[in-house]
């Protein structure tokens, strides 16, 4: 690439309490200059992301996108149809995160088989594959394994010309995957084992790794690597006084040297965090930031400075 790319920043939300706390949600994000709400897609106490998106279509001029959608749990010509529909009622602002599954949580209360990652990899990669046929012009067929479609035209059809896919993971074979068939890879930590167990001590330490998932996703990207949109997701935030890494180091389980490395932990003055994220985009080329709800606030200061730079 000639110039780095600008900088974006994505709320991560969902979790509320009552009907007024979504528009709160939505009206904060927007005030502090975010770029785009993101909605994850868990067994857990936050909205359902396709009507929470649809809702922030119309309350916000922000872009929407999923953060991500667990494939195994719609068929993709259903994805299609509702990330077509997203993009239709928000004018073209819908970006479509999608990934393989990983949490045991999401598929043991419910009864839907937890497959061996390969397995769930491989139907992700043809879901992908069925969605931006849906998306084009005319009907298709479709023989995979895992999926199969017969003269089928998927409506409606995006106003994007390409509705963003980002296609996130921290293993060698998703990544890799991510580089040749997304154009959004979110770098994250190895899921594999299925469960949450060992989450803080993977974030603390998952600076050990970056540069291996950087390599990874060139290894599948090739000459469309600089193409590419790079995205982390960031847990911890300390903005303000000293200590910030120290306290960071043992909440997630690890030294503050460390956690420095992590791309998901981030502590300093503004400033300092500013730069931090700058050296990372030049490093590593990473320009697209998610960061949760409880951390909008403190990362405003960064947000309004970095945000399209």
């Amino acid at each position: 690439m000639d110039r780095p790319r600008r900088f974006r920043f994505g709320a991560v939300v969902g979790a509320v309490e009552g009907p007024q706390d979504w528009a709160d949600q939505v009206a904060k994000a927007e005030d502090l200059g975010y770029d785009i709400v993101l909605c994850t897609d868990h067994l857990s106490r936050k909205l359902a992301p396709v009507p929470a998106l649809a809702s922030a279509a119309e309350r916000s001029s922000l872009r929407i996108g999923t953060f991500v959608l667990g494939n195994d749990f719609r068929h993709p010509v259903f994805v299609a149809k509702e990330a077509a529909s997203l993009d239709v009622i928000s004018a073209g602002r819908m970006e479509l995160g999608i990934g393989a599954g990983w949490m045991r949580a999401d598929y043991d209360p419910v009864g839907i088989p937890f497959d061996r990652p390969g397995r769930r990899i491989e139907r992700m990669v043809e879901a992908v594959d069925v969605i931006r046929r849906c998306w084009a012009d005319g009907p298709f067929s479709f023989a995979g394994d895992h999926y199969r479609i017969d003269g089928y035209e998927g409506f409606p059809k995006p106003v994007q010309d390409r509705i963003p896919i980002l296609i996130g993971g921290g293993g060698p074979r998703v990544l890799r995957l991510a580089g040749r068939l997304a154009d959004i890879v979110g770098i994250s930590i190895d899921l594999r084992s299925g469960t949450t167990d060992a989450l803080a001590a993977e974030i603390g330490n998952a600076g050990d790794a970056l540069q291996q998932r950087i390599t990874w996703i060139r290894e599948g990207a090739g000459e469309r690597f600089d193409v590419l949109e790079l995205n982390v997701l960031v847990f911890g935030v300390e903005i303000g006084g000293p200590g910030g890494w120290e306290r960071l180091a043992r909440r997630f389980d690890t030294t503050p040297d460390a956690a420095r490395e992590s791309p998901h932990l981030l502590a300093g003055s503004v400033g300092e965090v500013c730069e931090l994220l700058e050296e990372r985009r030049d490093r590593f080329g990473i320009s697209y930031v998610a960061i949760g709800q409880d951390h909008l606030e403190a990362m405003a200061p960064v947000v309004e400075r970095l945000a399209g730079r």
